[in-house]
């Protein structure tokens, strides 16, 4: 399993939100290349980055502190929020992006990410974000009846790299990952499932590892920036 460390950007800074609200972000770093430089000092193999102003905005808004990341890591790095149109996509691949997240489009426009898998093979995956089992879109704002399971089988033979799962009401609440549900997802689907959301301890990360499905890996956060998951007993742990 691969663990993930999140950088969330709003105005350009690294923050974390609380259940997934824009009102309820706490700043971590007003540097996040900096904060993305650290992690891969600390061995991390992936990094994970969301534009949190582009989920709401339809459009990148931190490109800005995304290039900064790219410019100063070597470490490959996926990038959700804001990502819509094949024009963004190519644009983000070319400047370095490993792996874009399809998150709203993937409810809205499918065709775009059949389009888009085939296109840059490899290098496309899709964010599932859900409440209670259905999926929400637009930066959480929006919530559908489009249930997790079926959007997920809907693209197993697009050619997607991942499925990024996220159960919105765990995200930044320090209260564990939804992991019979994430489980039951990777079970459901052929194609590589990655927790998200309450990964918030060494525990958390052994119990998605032994959760009875394999998953790609984990995207924590919060945890990482408070200090409740040291970086490298964390890899140690999904390595043994």
């Amino acid at each position: 399993m691969i663990l993930y460390p999140a950088i969330d950007l709003k105005d350009g800074n690294a923050v974390r939100l609380y259940k997934g609200e824009m009102d309820q972000a706490t700043v971590f770093s007003d540097n996040p290349a900096a904060q993305a430089v650290a992690f891969q000092d600390a061995g991390c193999e992936w990094l994970h980055l969301v534009d949190l102003n582009g989920a709401f905005a339809g459009e990148p808004v931190n490109g800005t502190a995304v290039e900064a990341i790219l410019a100063q890591t070597s470490v490959p790095a996926q990038l959700g929020g804001g990502i819509r149109d094949m024009a963004t996509i190519e644009m983000w691949v070319t400047k370095g992006i490993a792996r874009v997240i399809l998150g709203t489009v993937a409810v809205e426009n499918p065709d775009l990410v059949r389009e888009a898998a085939k296109t840059f093979p490899g290098k496309v995956a899709v964010g599932i974000d859900a409440r209670n089992g259905k999926v929400a879109t637009k930066g959480w704002a929006e919530e559908t009846d489009v249930m997790v399971t079926d959007l997920a089988r809907s693209f197993e033979d697009a050619g997607v790299a991942a499925i990024i799962y996220t159960d919105i009401n765990r995200d930044g609440a320090m209260q564990g990952p939804n992991v019979e549900a994430t489980a039951a997802l990777a079970n459901a689907v052929s194609i590589p499932v990655i927790a998200s959301g309450g990964v918030s301890s060494l525990d958390d990360l052994r119990a998605l590892k032994s959760c009875g499905a394999t998953l790609d890996g984990a995207i924590s956060g919060r945890a990482l920036y408070d200090g409740a998951i040291d970086l490298g007993e964390a890899l140690k742990v999904l390595k043994a």
